[in-house]
Order: C-alpha cells, then sequence, then structure tokens
C-alpha cells in the first residue's frame, strides 16, 4: 500500500515542502495503520513554517487530525477497521518516573506526533499525509457519531489541554474567570469554565468576527477599545479567581496579575516560545499570595474527557462553526498562509479532496 505525505524540509532549503509518494512500512507490535480524514493546522506549526520555532527537518508537520483505523496490531483492543479515532499527539513508555506520576507528556522517552523527522520511526508520523502509523504507546479514543470530522480534528490539541488546565481549576460558587486569548484555546477554555459553572468569564483578544462565538461559548468578549478595557481592568480588579493566559504573549501578565484576588490562580499554557520574557517581581506574586501554573500538552484521561466533553455539549455550542475552510492536502502551503493570517480558529485539510 502506498501512501502520501508532504515533507517539510526547511526554511532555508529550496522547495519548503515537497510531496512523496512511497510504501508504507509494516506494521510492528501494538501499532495502528490510519487513514487521515481530516487534519487541522494549529498555530504551532504557522510558527514552524514562519521561523518562530524550529523543528528538525525533513519531517512531517501536523498533530490534530481524526482518523480512520485500516489495519492494527493491538489483539487486546477493540478497534475495528473504520473506526474514527483521536489520538494523544504524545507516544509514551508508560514506565518511567513521570509517567507513573501521571505527567506522561514528559515522558524520559517521549515521542511527538508531527515534531519527528522522518528517519525517526515510521516516516509517517504527522498529519499532513494520507496515512499516519501510531505507534504502540499511543492513547486513542473513538469518535462517537454525533461529532463531525470537523469538530473531531482539533480534540487531541486545543481541547486536551484545556482539560488538562481545568483540572487545577477550583470550583467556586459565583467564580470569575479572565481568558487572555481569543484563539482556539481560549474559545475552548471560554466554554469549559462557563460549563463549570463559573458565573462570569470574560475573554479577550484581537480577532474581533469571533466576539460572536465568545458571547455563544458563554463569555463577555473585550476587544482593543482600550477605554473599555481600561473600565474592566479597574472594576474587575482583585475579583477575578482564576486567569488563564492561551494568547503566547508575555505582556498581559501584569494585567493578569492586578486582576487577580488574593489567593487566585494564574494558568500559562499559551507562552511556549522563548520570547516570554516575564517582566513581573516575586513581590506581585507573594503580597497576593497567587499560584502560578504552567500546562504543556496533557495525559491520555484529558484526551477521553475532551472527546466526553464535546459528546455532552456538542448541541449546546457552535463548535463547527468557529472551524474554517478545507484545503486539499497538496494545497498545504497555501492552506498554512491562510491559517497565518488568523481570520479563522482553524483551517482545514484534507488528503485526496481533489
Amino acid at each position: 500500500m502506498l501512501g502520501e505525505r508532504i515533507v517539510f524540509n526547511g526554511l532555508n532549503s529550496e522547495k519548503m515542502f515537497s510531496s512523496e509518494t512511497v510504501p508504507l512500512p509494516e506494521l510492528a507490535p501494538g501499532e495502528i495503520l490510519v487513514k487521515v480524514r481530516l487534519a487541522s493546522i494549529c498555530m504551532s506549526d504557522v510558527h514552524t513554517t514562519t521561523g518562530q520555532r524550529v523543528e528538525p527537518t525533513p519531517s512531517v508537520l501536523g498533530h490534530e487530525a481524526v482518523v480512520e483505523v485500516i489495519a492494527h496490531r493491538r489483539p487486546e483492543s477493540d478497534l475495528m477497521k473504520g473506526d474514527r479515532l483521536t489520538f494523544s499527539i504524545a507516544d509514551s513508555c508508560t514506565k518511567c518516573e513521570f509517567c507513573l506520576k501521571g505527567l506522561s507528556q514528559k515522558c524520559t522517552k517521549l515521542f511527538k506526533y508531527g515534531h519527528a523527522k522522518l528517519s525517526d520511526g515510521s516516516g509517517f508520523n504527522g498529519c499532513y499525509a494520507s496515512h499516519i502509523i501510531i505507534r504502540s504507546g499511543t492513547h486513542v479514543v473513538k469518535i462517537p457519531n454525533i461529532i463531525s470530522d470537523r469538530c473531531a480534528a482539533p480534540i487531541n490539541c486545543s481541547l486536551a489541554t484545556v482539560m488538562c488546565a481545568m483540572e487545577f481549576v477550583p470550583k467556586i460558587k459565583n467564580g470569575r474567570a479572565f481568558v487572555q486569548g481569543d484563539g482556539m484555546l481560549g474559545l475552548y477554555t471560554s466554554v469549559v469554565l462557563h460549563e463549570l459553572g463559573y458565573e462570569t468569564v470574560y475573554c479577550s483578544g484581537n480577532h474581533i468576527q469571533r466576539s460572536q462565538f465568545i458571547t455563544r461559548f458563554g463569555a463577555v468578549p473585550l476587544y482593543n477599545d482600550r477605554r473599555i478595557n481600561y473600565e474592566i481592568l479597574i472594576e474587575e480588579t482583585n475579583k477575578i479567581d482564576v486567569v488563564v493566559e492561551v494568547c503566547g504573549v508575555s505582556n498581559v501578565v501584569n494585567d493578569g496579575i492586578k486582576l487577580l484576588k488574593p489567593g487566585g490562580l494564574y494558568l500559562f499554557l499559551g507562552m511556549v516560545h522563548p520570547h516570554s520574557d516575564l517582566h513581573i517581581t516575586g513581590e506581585q506574586i507573594i503580597r497576593k499570595c497567587l499560584m502560578i501554573k504552567g500546562i504543556h500538552n496533557y495525559a491520555p484521561r484529558h484526551l477521553d474527557q475532551a472527546v466526553d466533553f464535546l459528546v455532552k455539549t456538542i448541541d449546546k455550542y457552535p463548535y463547527e462553526e468557529v472551524v474554517g475552510p478545507t484545503y486539499d492536502l497538496s494545497d498545504l502551503q497555501n492552506a498554512i498562509k491562510i491559517a497565518t493570517e488568523k481570520t479563522y480558529a482553524r483551517v482545514l485539510v484534507k488528503p485526496n479532496m481533489k
């Protein structure tokens, strides 16, 4: 069987992307051969293709996708050909110190889909391809029929990461939260906080076209109106229980600290890059008895929770509408260009669409 893959050769190569059609390797014990039904473009891939982060090359990028089982070598599982799946973006050993303490995303033998050289494993390690070979240590979850491919594609990055973050969020009567960022992470964070029972959830950002979605996800949108934002900052100073940073911009942190009430919780999810110096003092944290927690990726249980959450709320919120247009895999470079413009929370890629 042949598989197609779009290879990222690096920014300085003569051709940044090239298409290859090569034989799919034989499955090893525990592996699953899946075809990619639909992939979505995460902003981390945009950062890689614009030079804001460095990944090994040559490689197949992409880690968000809904896939379909072709064959597998997991005899103990109930997987069937044709099952739709989502899968953990990290493959782990399940035996090291970090796996045993519930931090499998920090496994000492960690492998991440869409972030590995072609020579590391099967060569079908990323979602911008017709097929993926899922490794033996990768957690998979079946996608119920109620969830469309468009809604399922981003589950295994943004939504699962949000579920990990929410483990640390206290359930507070009349709770107040502030989400800094209106991308996919921000929209998911807003709706999950709303479902947790937070009475007021603010969501700030730069993409005014998303304000309607923020409102429909149960939050109060805040945009680049300095007067309104200043008034909110003054009004809510020392009144917010939880602030969640999902925008990747470090200069919002001082505002977040001002908003938090004493004993409040600050979650960092978005600043996963080196340009994230924090211009704060220890005194700001100590005097308010704040807790600051970093969240990076997630453990298998959070992927289960993400699918369960979507099943329970799929008819309540406009998940499908926030996802943008679909491009053929052969047009990946143009799809990434559209994703870079940030008009849509996600842009989709589908193999063999033409």
